[in-house]
């Protein structure tokens, strides 16, 4: 095969296979190259990946080493898109009664959810996540987009429980925007004991719906590495209960008598 060949060939399977670790002498048997030869290509891939601001391939040395890519997302692409998500957001036809947005068209719009799924995945891809945990139902679309390029499955928290799901574990929590209690439900079958989870959410205004799932995760002795959420609400008049989030962006002030809306970039920002 020639170089050329060999390098989209090795592009092709690093994006289509993220944080998988692979050896070297698989792709050498896989090319019929010489391992130099595909060092040389990885250092290609590489350099390419970090000037496009896509991602890194991480390499270890030694007998059980290999490479495996790391998504990534730069910090230039990644401003332009909140700064336009912000924009989009600001639109006075978005506000709902309660101070929300309608959202529904961006959480449909396969692009957009991609775009806000590598982000996320991006700001988390240093960590140690075994399964992205989502409520049912508008945050399912940004746990997938995540979940893609993180390379992991899905769970998804419902409100009831499922005859085809099995057996399943319920808690009732305390909603942080309306003070009522709620349930929500998992199945026995979702979580391994000491799972490392990742939170994924479209919107958070106090935090109750995400404390529940905390909650729950703490039933099957889940690990709660991080939480990324699409939109925050700056509301004084509700208590925040989550501290420990990454934000896209952050809706400081929805005035419904003069139909205005103020919406900036949120934490991710200052993470980066």
């Amino acid at each position: 095969m020639k170089r050329s060949d060999r390098l989209v060939s090795l592009t092709n399977y690093f994006l289509e296979n993220p944080r998988e670790h692979t050896s070297l002498p698989y792709f050498s048997d896989k090319y019929g190259a010489a391992k130099s030869s595909v060092s040389e290509d990885l250092d290609i891939i590489d350099r390419i990946m970090q000037e496009e601001g896509i991602g890194r391939l991480q390499t270890l040395p030694g007998a059980s080493g290999g490479v495996s890519f790391i998504p990534g997302f730069s910090t230039e692409k990644q401003n332009k898109f909140i700064d336009e998500l912000c924009t989009t957001l600001q639109d006075p036809s978005r506000i709902l009664p309660g101070g929300y947005l309608y959202m529904s068209d961006i959480l449909g719009n396969p692009n957009m959810v991609k775009e806000i799924g590598r982000i996320l995945a991006s700001a988390f891809s240093d960590l140690e996540i075994d399964v992205i945990m989502t409520v049912a139902t508008k945050g399912i679309p940004l746990a997938y987009a995540a979940a893609s390029v993180l390379n992991v499955p899905v769970i998804i928290v419902r409100r009831d429980p499922r005859v085809t799901e099995g057996s399943s574990v319920s808690i009732n929590y305390v909603s942080g925007s309306s003070r009522k209690i709620q349930t929500m439900v998992l199945p026995t079958r979702s979580l391994q004991d000491n799972a490392n989870v990742c939170i994924i959410d479209d919107f958070m205004k106090a935090g109750g719906t995400i404390n529940g799932m905390i909650s729950l995760l703490n039933e099957f002795n889940a690990n709660v590495q991080a939480i990324g959420v699409l939109a925050e609400a700056d509301d004084e008049e509700d208590e925040r209960v989550v501290e420990d989030y990454t934000s896209l962006v952050k809706i400081t002030n929805v005035d419904m008598k003069q139909k205005t809306i103020k919406v900036q970039p949120g934490n991710i920002a200052e993470i980066s």
